[in-house]
């Protein structure tokens, strides 16, 4: 198992365990980049995206346990003129 924390390993198959496909289904998954909670988030979505293509009829089941939604937050861009995205530089008042 790639994930060493609990949470997210219940988190990677909580969208098998709420659609009772548990032992029906092998799951393979490539991921890359980003952090461990990063990465479960995509594993767990794409597994929902995926059960849902196979059977329409898991939707219900998953969007209420709000499997099927995105985690809108991003990066925030670098501003010119400063250090980063919100790190201003340093005030000298004389």
């Amino acid at each position: 198992m790639f994930f060493c924390i609990d949470r997210d390993r219940r988190s990677v198959r909580l969208p098998l365990s709420v659609t009772e496909t548990t032992k029906d289904v092998d799951v393979f998954v490539n991921v890359c980049g980003g952090g461990t909670s990063g990465q479960t988030g995509a594993v767990v979505l794409g597994l929902a995206r995926a059960l849902m293509a196979a059977n329409p009829g898991y939707e219900s089941f998953l969007r209420a346990k709000h499997l099927l939604t995105r985690d809108a937050r991003k990066v925030e861009r670098k501003k010119y003129g400063q250090r980063g995205a919100r790190r201003r530089f340093q005030f000298s008042k004389r």
